[in-house]
């Protein structure tokens, strides 16, 4: 985006405002009454937006990328729907995926080849937020858009509206029967209504199992949720191409109660979760281990 418009946008908005800075104004959104964005143009096109509303049940894998992956044999994975996040998509030859997930803007950017492949597979549906959205665009076109979109928001920085400061959460959303807060962190929450937004909790896992919990799916196996090791490239990368990771730093302050309240609320719907990572730094007391062979055995 060009530094006048950008500086037209900060001299007539508050700061609260600032994240929508690079979308505007080449975004025009048109939002449902239950608060989700419904139709998108940019930059004068329409973008195709599919409607992700219930349309799952029964079991689904999550592959995340830390270095076990490299362990399981996906050969004996009986069927279900296969969900992959960020570089997940170089297990292409051995699964199915159909939803696909990418929220970090930095791995857009840093690892063009993996997402012109993710949005060329027109078997996929791609969730992510607006400004992954625009990036894909201005760096691929949308004709070279072959997938599925389907506009995610995280419920902190929504779409031209104010920006809910990280320390304000739960002043800020209040009593709301589609959100849970943490006990003891109460600017950690977890949504099952993904419709006003997700919550964010530094990484993209957190973000997958509040968009499974309202897709429908009651049963989720998570492949590669190592957390530990952080200086280890992820199963896809190498020492010469790892992209820098901040899990190590926010694993104790945020992932870990995070993931605490996110096992309850799941439970709670009657979700069970599966990790099948058996070295994972997440205890057994959060989503229970098992390892790839024993979920899967006949």
């Amino acid at each position: 985006m060009s530094t006048f418009f950008k500086q037209i946008y900060r001299y007539t908005r508050p700061r609260a405002y600032r994240h929508n800075e690079n979308l505007w104004p080449f975004c025009r959104i048109t939002r449902a009454s239950t608060g989700d964005i419904t139709q998108l143009r940019y930059k004068g096109q329409l973008v195709p937006l599919t409607d992700w509303h219930h349309r799952f049940s029964g079991d689904a894998l999550i592959t995340a990328t830390g270095p076990s992956i490299n362990e399981m044999d996906f050969a004996g994975l009986p069927p279900m729907t296969v969900v992959g996040v960020n570089g997940a998509y170089a297990l292409k030859d051995r699964l199915d995926f159909q939803l696909y997930i990418i929220v970090d803007m930095s791995f857009i950017d840093r690892r063009t080849d993996v997402v012109r492949a993710i949005i060329a597979d027109p078997t996929l549906t791609l969730f992510t937020t607006l400004h992954g959205i625009a990036r894909i665009i201005d760096r691929f076109t949308l004709a070279a858009v072959c997938c599925r979109l389907a506009l995610i928001e995280d419920a902190c920085y929504r779409i031209y509206q104010p920006r809910v400061p990280g320390d304000g959460v739960g002043r800020h959303f209040g009593q709301k029967p589609h959100i849970r807060f943490s006990p003891d962190h109460p600017d950690i929450a977890f949504t099952t209504d993904i419709r006003s937004g997700i919550f964010d909790a530094g990484t993209v896992v957190f973000w997958a199992l509040q968009i499974l919990l309202y897709l429908g799916f009651t049963r989720l196996y998570i492949a590669g949720l190592d957390m530990t090791n952080f200086h280890q490239p992820r199963f896809y990368e190498t020492d010469h191409d790892k992209l820098p990771s901040l899990l190590a730093e926010k694993f104790a302050s945020i992932i870990v109660p995070a993931f605490t309240l996110a096992s309850e609320v799941l439970h709670h719907h009657g979700v069970e979760v599966k990790n099948l990572s058996l070295n994972s730094a997440l205890s057994s007391d959060i989503f229970e281990k098992v390892s790839f062979d024993d979920a899967f055995q006949d």
